[in-house]
């Protein structure tokens, strides 16, 4: 089992009993041990679940009992999802030794779905400060280059697919934390729309912007596990009560007529990217028109406003989860984590409020623009990974982020990698669809990644 399988790939092969789920795990368990010491993606690896898991998905097979494309998969959860009688600790010295009793509703789903579940996951603490180095685990490096970041919050996701470590796992996205990871990772990850996804016995960070997602190596795979995760669940007071499409039903290659718009000027005025990010957004543009996509360019407002909104209703939210903590353990915060969300207790009411009346219209703003639209097209990350060491504390503030806008506006959105640049690190490009057109953003992603020979290059560690 040397090579790296996809979801897809794997699937088959172990419904056809021509792959065995214990030696696929123990080859992701022996992966995780080679190189876990330098990419420090997980914070707990549950090996003797993980391989009760497999042996159970493995009688399944044989008795031709099997629960489904996850059956036998192994997958690990961020490091916010409580899992109960494992623990969970948001990657923070308050919560180091946190055993929740309960699982939260996607772990319970997957779990049903026959994953196998190989532990938690590295993230910035709780899902916002990162990358910190005053935590009791060390942040997670990414597997392209160890000396370099993965982006956050969740990075340990984003480096454990990128390496083979496991084939799928969970992620969060606030301000864009499924996305950034699976940019400079080099994977694919899904946003999907707000409330799709259950977040009930996730770790929050803001109500109004959180959304629980899957990253894989493909988007294929992240369709396959969208499947198993999404789903109305009355305990997420957000939570849409609609029937769960099929997500790989439009997987056809086919985009002939897909009418796309591009946002130039997010990623060449309002922040603009590195040219090797450039070259593979307009490279992708030029395959979705070759295929039988229509192009053509969408301006909306300039993404700062975008940004200031979103960047007010996380830190004021933020801080409201955070504040019985805040003054009663300030110090066991990381530096990271606690300047950052402190920033939270300056911004006045009439602030916040404007921000969520601003939001209704940004909202609104999109819709119109994307009335004649089936997908947007965009940056996720400005270039590619710099220097772990290098990345500086109040970068959030310096310039609007690429995928703020999406969790302003819960439009489903997707990350997907366009190529190698500066020092061989991946580049990515963000696509984008109306609210609950999860299945016409995986059509575009899809037919563009099998065009293209992206997936075939892993990071040189992990081969």
């Amino acid at each position: 089992m040397a090579d790296f399988l996809t979801i897809a790939e794997a699937s088959k092969l172990i419904a056809a009993r021509k792959l065995s789920p214990v030696e696929l795990t123990k080859t992701c368990l022996e992966r995780v041990g080679a190189m876990d010491p330098i990419v420090n993606a997980f914070l707990l690896v549950t090996e003797e679940r993980a391989l009760a898991d497999a042996r159970a998905a493995e009688a399944r097979a044989m008795a031709g009992a099997s629960k489904g494309p996850l059956d036998g998969i192994p997958i690990a959860h961020k490091d916010i999802y409580n899992t109960a009688g494992i623990r969970t600790t948001g990657h923070s010295k308050l919560l180091e030794h946190n055993v929740p009793t309960t699982d939260s509703k996607v772990v319970e789903k997957w779990d049903a779905a026959g994953s196998v579940m190989m532990g938690k996951l590295a993230t910035h603490e709780f899902a916002m400060g990162g990358p910190s180095f005053d935590l009791p685990w060390p942040p997670a490096r990414n597997p392209w280059n160890p000396l370099h970041f993965t982006a956050g919050s969740s990075s340990g996701t984003g480096a454990a697919v990128a390496a083979g470590m496991i084939l799928g796992g969970t992620g969060s996205d606030t301000g864009g934390s499924i996305r950034g990871p699976s940019a400079l990772c080099g994977i694919a990850g899904i946003k999907p729309t707000y409330g799709l996804c259950s977040r009930s016995g996730v770790l929050p960070l803001s109500f109004t912007m959180d959304h629980t997602g899957p990253m894989a190596w493909t988007v294929e795979d992240c369709a396959l596990l969208l499947q198993a995760m999404a789903g109305y669940d009355p305990a997420d007071p957000a939570s849409a009560d609609r029937p769960v499409p099929d997500f790989t039903a439009g997987l056809t290659k086919d985009v002939k007529g897909l009418r796309i718009g591009v946002v130039r000027h997010f990623f060449e005025v309002d922040h603009p990217v590195s040219p090797a990010t450039k070259s593979g957004i307009d490279h992708a543009l030029k395959v979705f028109e070759h295929l039988g996509a229509e192009v053509r360019e969408v301006t909306l407002s300039p993404m700062v406003e975008y940004h200031a909104v979103g960047s007010i209703i996380l830190n004021t939210e933020a801080y409201s989860v955070h504040e019985p903590w805040l003054k009663e353990r300030f110090n066991d915060y990381g530096e990271l984590f606690r300047d950052r969300v402190a920033l939270g207790a300056f911004i006045r009411a009439p602030e916040y409020v404007q921000a969520i009346r601003r939001r209704r219209m940004l909202i609104q703003e999109l819709k119109d623009a994307m009335a004649d639209l089936d997908i947007l097209v965009s940056a996720s990350q400005p270039g590619e990974a710099p220097v772990i060491t290098e990345v500086p504390k109040w970068g959030n503030l310096e310039k609007p982020s690429l995928t703020m806008p999406f969790n302003v506006t819960g439009y489903p959105a997707m990350s997907v990698c366009t190529g190698y640049g500066v020092g061989g690190l991946p580049v990515c490009m963000q696509l984008i669809a109306k609210p609950f057109a999860e299945p016409t953003l995986f059509r575009a992603g899809h037919a563009y990644e099998t065009a293209m020979d992206w997936r075939a290059k892993r990071p040189a560690m992990a081969a």
